[in-house]
């Protein structure tokens, strides 16, 4: 893999062009402006809109700003990431910010209005004035909230609690990105170094067992060592949640958060249950993990190395791997592997590694522009299948852009894993069915079933943890660090295999989850994940049909709520056989490892 010292090496093909979004910053600066005048206009409505037409066009002018103001925030975000130190970059989101905080506070006046509405006002006006056809499914869906929605004085304070309300998830995200040091290791050298994130991810995976034990034990420590700090603060952001909750008239903390997406609970009850059946196919490859690895005790320090030796492992160019997607990816059809060909040649997708570049990979999908991936590629296998996870979520904001309007060109983050998650699994079947070296073969094994240890099965662990700690507090039950403990350590048992010896760094794993401030969050993971094994094994039964109807769900943004949109991929996630498919394939991989 070729190092890269400036991004001036990088062939202009792998770097994206910004110039898509602004030609010049004099037109950033002319857009920045222009938000900041028609922020002026949206706040002269507050009080004024008294029939259809005063609603149009403050609708009409709200979601103009929004457009114009996305594209003005994204060209500065997009910048800084490219050199996190761009000290520039850094002034041109931080004006956009304070544009941004003005925006909010000119427009808060408009859902209480709104709400303060009858709702037979508001079909009124809907019928005086055409134009709010266009905007008439999203305003009756505000009136789903209308029964949660406080009085004007319970609603304004708890609008000025807002921010204190945010302090345990602040206070965590401070301790875990600003605070936290992890001490020192021994490196390749003999060298002690200091731990980072990113080595502990890879000295995990380190064939040298010592290696391994001494980073998970580096890893856990601060964490240890501040326990009870962050146990009050996750106990004070569960109470939050559950208090919020409850004044807000929802049966649970749960059902809260499961409203907006309108997701039953048996949803998420059937999930949780479902896995749980299906545990002993997890236990199975557990227990090949200890024999295979040659060794007496299965410890948590054990669970990431790979089972193939490097020998298995390739090098695999951008260029190779832009093409073996494609290849992958033929079941999708002519249309979308033209699409996506064009990703590559109009310079969607900036590839390389450079210095002070933001880490990891996203997708952000621009309305009116079109979408922007970010990579940090590396030539090898997980490089392969994060550039196809990427593109799956470009595939899905291209689509869903190209064929809905503005107010539902975005799509929900209940499905957003759906199409990534696609994508990688056509891929890994791809792979699956072209490799013939037994060792690289297996290789390809391990990684599907990591796949589904990591995105499905921790995840449902996950929901069982957040779903019990609630449950704890609304039943008036205490809060405290034994409990979290107790509760994590138990499920970590459940879901990790008879044969693992469980260390006393296990009880705090619940102690360094973010995604836990985001209350009831990760089930999403492994809903998506679910579903999207069951879309693939479709659309690789080679139907014009499945073809048909999955490109539609690329292409139907918000314009139904998750559950329905993925009912028409043939996936109903209100009954247990998506989960129960998906598990069937798991066990089956489990079954080709073991050799039975």
């Amino acid at each position: 893999m070729q190092l890269y010292k400036t991004r001036e090496e990088v062939a202009i093909f792998e770097k994206w062009n910004l110039g898509d979004i602004y030609e010049s910053e004099e037109e950033w600066e002319k857009d920045l402006e222009a938000v900041k005048e028609k922020i002026d206009g949206l706040k002269a409505f507050n009080g004024k809109i008294t029939n259809g037409a005063n609603l149009l066009t403050y609708l009409s002018l709200s979601e103009e700003v929004s457009f114009i103001y996305r594209k003005v925030y994204a060209y500065g975000m997009l910048l800084l990431d490219l050199d996190t130190r761009n000290t520039h970059a850094q002034s041109l989101i931080e004006k956009t910010r304070y544009v941004g905080q003005k925006y909010s506070s000119a427009t808060s006046f408009f859902m209480p209005y709104l709400l303060s509405l009858d709702e037979k006002e508001l079909k009124a006006y809907i019928k005086e004035e055409e134009g709010l056809a266009y905007f008439e499914k999203d305003l009756l869906e505000s009136f789903r909230y209308k029964k949660h929605v406080l009085s004007k004085e319970k609603e304004e304070i708890l609008s000025e609690l807002g921010e204190s309300l945010a302090v345990p998830s602040n206070v965590f995200g401070m301790i875990n990105n600003a605070d936290i040091t992890f001490g020192e290791v021994t490196n390749d050298n003999g060298e002690k170094v200091e731990l980072t994130r990113g080595m502990y991810a890879k000295r995990i995976e380190n064939e040298d067992r010592e290696v391994r034990k001494e980073a998970y034990l580096a890893y856990y420590k601060p964490y240890i060592g501040l326990k009870n700090t962050i146990a009050a603060t996750f106990s004070a952001a569960i109470k939050n949640n559950v208090k919020t909750a409850k004044l807000r008239n929802y049966p649970s903390a749960l059902e809260k958060s499961l409203f907006g997406d309108q997701v039953p609970v048996e949803v998420y009850n059937n999930l949780i249950r479902t896995t749980r059946k299906n545990l002993p196919y997890l236990d199975d490859y557990m227990n090949f993990r200890k024999e295979r690895l040659q060794i007496d005790e299965l410890h948590a320090y054990d669970l990431s190395v790979p089972l193939v030796g490097e020998a298995a492992k390739e090098e695999i160019s951008y260029d190779k791997a832009f093409q073996i997607m494609l290849d992958a990816l033929q079941p999708l059809g002519e249309d979308y592997i033209s699409v996506l060909k064009s990703f590559k040649e109009k310079r969607y997708l900036d590839v390389r590694e450079t210095p002070g570049k933001r880490s990891g990979a996203y997708n952000l999908g621009l309305y009116g522009v079109h979408p922007y991936i970010l990579l940090n590629h590396r030539d090898d296998l997980d490089s392969l299948f994060t550039l196809a996870h990427e593109c799956g979520h470009g595939m899905h904001s291209y689509f869903s852009s190209k064929h809905q309007p503005q107010i539902s060109a975005g799509y929900s983050i209940f499905v957003a894993e759906v199409a990534s998650t696609v994508n990688e699994v056509l891929l890994i079947r791809h792979l699956l069915k072209i490799e013939k070296d037994p060792d690289k073969r297996e290789h390809l094994l391990h990684h599907f079933i990591d796949s589904f240890k990591g995105t499905f099965f921790t995840q449902v662990m996950f929901s069982e943890f957040e779903k019990t700690v609630h449950e704890q507090a609304e039943n008036g039950l205490p809060l405290s660090l034994d409990f979290f403990n107790t509760t994590y350590e138990e499920l970590f048992k459940a879901y990790n295999g008879s044969d693992l010896v469980v260390d006393e760094q296990v009880k705090y794993g619940w102690s360094r989850i973010p995604h836990f401030y985001r209350p009831f969050y990760v089930y999403k993971y492994a809903t998506g994940f679910a579903s999207a094994i069951n879309i693939a094994d479709k659309l690789l039964e080679g139907k014009k049909e499945d073809v048909e109807n999955y490109l539609n769900f690329l292409k139907s943004g918000s314009s139904d709520y998750p559950l329905e949109l993925l009912k028409k991929t043939g996936v109903d996630l209100t009954t247990p056989e998506p989960i129960d498919h998906a598990l069937t394939i798991f066990h089956s991989l489990v079954k080709e490892v073991l050799g039975k």
